[in-house]
């Protein structure tokens, strides 16, 4: 290898969303960049990303609300956010040709519904700028001196650069490339690791039911997390009963929570399937439901509020004869049925594992970065971007933007700093 391919400004390690904007970033200021992607080819998450399509941001305009969306940890991405927002990201990608459209809840794909798309965009910009990529570069150690990386040792070989970015991302999806390599280096500067746990993915749910359920899906539930008795806030989304348990847009969010839940001890999840209704209110639905079909049997009965095979299993639990006719059904009988609408329980088997996760929760602890340029605060030479840091947000679009804005902001800093 010759000199001139192993000495540059910036070094990006890992060509997944983040670590392509900050390398895009830092070249765009005038940096000599190179990017080390231990796989054959870059973006493979990417490709995956809102099934296929590419969620790519949340159009989320308020910024307040849009750093609280990422939990406690949300306010390190403030400054972020403020350099290169959800507008940049579209007026990014619309520069490069990429028609965008929103769907609901404020995300933002590109028209054509087409995540190779996105990822053909930054990759033909990469080339534009003149960045090195070098595929199957897998980085095994940074070599350290006093506050500084010197020297980056691949498999084969070393490269030397004055500025280092760790982009690796997280554990997920481990076919990608994602096996949590970055941990390991950031670890061996001094950094802290939060715990990598397996977020935004199914759970996993005990009672035998959920076979029973396979299929349906509530487009408004409400659930909330017990623990030792005590419920939690209760969440509202929609949710997709699976053969080991429960999925769709509400479960995902909520997996990170649950799985650090699990780590001190068992849980049960509370779901009401009809949360938009008081006690009261539901009590009058459900009296003037049975009047109005009292001569049929129970299982007849509230078909145009619940799916059928839900309705069952609220009457089983609640330990009510499905085939009772409704005008026969007492006081009692009624508020059973009604607590186990508003309280049907599900114990937490536990999380279905990184290969099913769309994140990774967990990761370099935020506090051991600046918010401001994404340099570490141990080593002067080293920056942070993505998902490798334990920051991380719902389903959405959120994450993909906390890659592009962080992977701008470490580039651009990285190029200051050159």
């Amino acid at each position: 290898m010759a000199d001139s391919e192993k000495q540059f400004d910036v070094a990006v390690i890992g060509a997944g969303p983040a670590g392509m904007m900050a390398a895009i970033a830092a070249a765009e200021a005038g940096s000599r960049v190179a990017v080390l992607e231990k796989n054959s080819r870059p973006g493979i998450k990417l490709l995956l990303t809102g099934n296929g399509r590419c969620n790519f941001t949340n159009a989320q305009p308020d910024l307040k609300k849009l750093v609280a969306a990422y939990g406690v940890s949300g306010p390190f991405l403030f400054n972020a956010f403020s350099r290169f927002d959800f507008k940049n990201a579209i007026d990014f990608f619309e520069k490069m040709g990429i028609k965008t459209k929103a769907e609901d809840k404020q995300r933002m794909f590109p028209r054509s519904d087409e995540a190779k798309d996105i990822l053909d965009a930054l990759v033909a910009k990469m080339d534009g700028l003149g960045i090195v990529v070098k595929y199957g570069a897998t980085v095994k150690s940074l070599v350290r001196d006093g506050r500084l990386v010197k020297e980056i040792i691949l498999e084969i070989g070393k490269i030397f650069a004055k500025n280092v970015i760790i982009a690796t991302g997280g554990k997920s999806y481990g076919v990608t490339g994602s096996t949590g390599d970055g941990y390991f280096l950031a670890e061996m500067l001094g950094h802290r690791i939060a715990k990598p746990v397996p977020s935004l993915v199914p759970i996993k749910i005990a009672e035998s039911w959920v076979k029973d359920l396979q299929g349906v899906s509530v487009e408004r539930a409400g659930v909330s997390i017990v623990k030792n008795g005590k419920k939690g806030n209760m969440k509202t989304g929609a949710v997709l009963f699976t053969h080991f348990g429960l999925s769709g847009p509400l479960i995902l969010d909520l997996s990170g929570l649950v799985g650090k839940e699990l780590a001190g001890g068992k849980i049960s999840l509370s779901i009401n399937f009809l949360p938009d209704l008081n006690f009261e209110e539901l009590e009058r639905k459900l009296i003037k439901d049975f009047q109005n079909n009292g001569s049929k049997g129970l299982k007849n009965c509230l078909a145009g509020s619940l799916p059928r095979k839900i309705w069952f299993q609220i009457l089983a639990l609640a330990e009510v004869d499905p085939e009772k006719h409704a005008n026969g059904i007492t006081r009692e009988e009624r508020r059973r049925i009604i607590a186990r609408i508003a309280d049907f329980p599900a114990a937490v088997f536990g999380l279905l594992g990184f290969e099913e996760a769309i994140i990774t929760a967990g990761g370099v602890n935020p506090k051991e970065i600046d918010g401001k340029t994404m340099r570490s605060k141990i080593i002067d030479n080293l920056f942070f971007a993505g998902e490798i840091i334990d920051v991380h947000g719902p389903t959405g679009g959120y994450n993909l933007q906390q890659c592009w804005s962080t992977g701008y902001v470490a580039g651009k800093s990285a190029a200051e700093n050159s």
